[in-house]
């Protein structure tokens, strides 16, 4: 077999996968950080999650932490762990809050996602109802939102991360919130996300999903956690959507 036309009879299948899963949604719940913009483009977070750290040790508290939770670059991470040792505490509380206000900061050097903001705006014209589902603040997601003129295309169905850290992604809270929100079946609507932790809350969930790779790694991660659909990028799916 010509090894040429082997490799095109995967990517013509997936292709029509991605195809089925645009067509057949009539809700679409994004995650945000990666398919929607890079937050942390302008600061980085590993620079947050030191700064969370450094904030720790400052309460000393730097043994609350191991090692490796110490040197991790996801201040989720940092956050997951704190609350683990102390759920549902004051501590808890300063440190999202924190966290939070990092997020807030960020906005204004956060960079799109190529294609995303024409997919959005595109998806909302024809009539296919919008929503967020983060581990990020509510309240960063709505500012950026504001800032590239998108939040009518999303509100009020913007569901972000809550003080009850045990239900952040892959927990499916927050779409569950969303798919109730909107009155929605999880077989019409469809997950957009760039993490394992996404795909596994939309199984949870019973929500199709399409993961969004901005870089090999990414894809990778999907691909290994079970996600059979992944695109690189978002131009085919606005074809998609203009030319259904």
């Amino acid at each position: 077999m010509n090894p040429d036309t082997a490799q095109t009879v995967p990517v013509t299948e997936e292709t029509g996968n991605v195809r089925e899963l645009i067509t057949g949604a009539r809700f679409v719940l994004f995650d945000f950080d990666g398919p929607i913009c890079r937050l942390f483009a302008g600061l980085s977070a590993e620079d947050v999650a030191k700064d969370l750290v450094s904030w720790l040790e400052r309460q000393g508290l730097r043994e609350l932490l191991t090692k490796r939770e110490r040197e991790h670059p996801d201040p989720h991470v940092v956050l997951h762990a704190v609350n683990k040792r102390h759920p549902r505490s004051d501590l808890v509380d300063e440190l999202e809050e924190l966290l939070t206000q990092q997020e807030l900061k960020a906005v204004d050097s956060a960079y799109p996602t190529p294609y995303a903001d024409p997919l959005i705006r595109t998806w909302s014209a024809v009539g296919v109802r919008l929503a967020v589902a983060t581990n990020n603040s509510a309240r960063t997601v709505a500012d950026y939102l504001q800032g590239r003129d998108l939040i009518d295309c999303f509100a009020p169905h913007v569901y972000g991360r809550t003080n009850d850290l045990e239900l952040l992604k892959p927990n499916p809270h927050c779409l569950n919130r969303a798919l109730r929100a909107m009155g929605a079946a999880p077989a019409d609507a469809l997950m957009i996300g760039d993490t394992p932790t996404d795909f596994e809350a939309a199984r949870q969930a019973g929500i199709p999903f399409l993961g969004y790779a901005g870089k090999p790694s990414k894809e990778t991660l999907l691909r290994r956690a079970g996600a059979e659909a992944v695109v690189d990028s978002f131009e085919p799916l606005l074809d998609f959507v203009r030319r259904p």
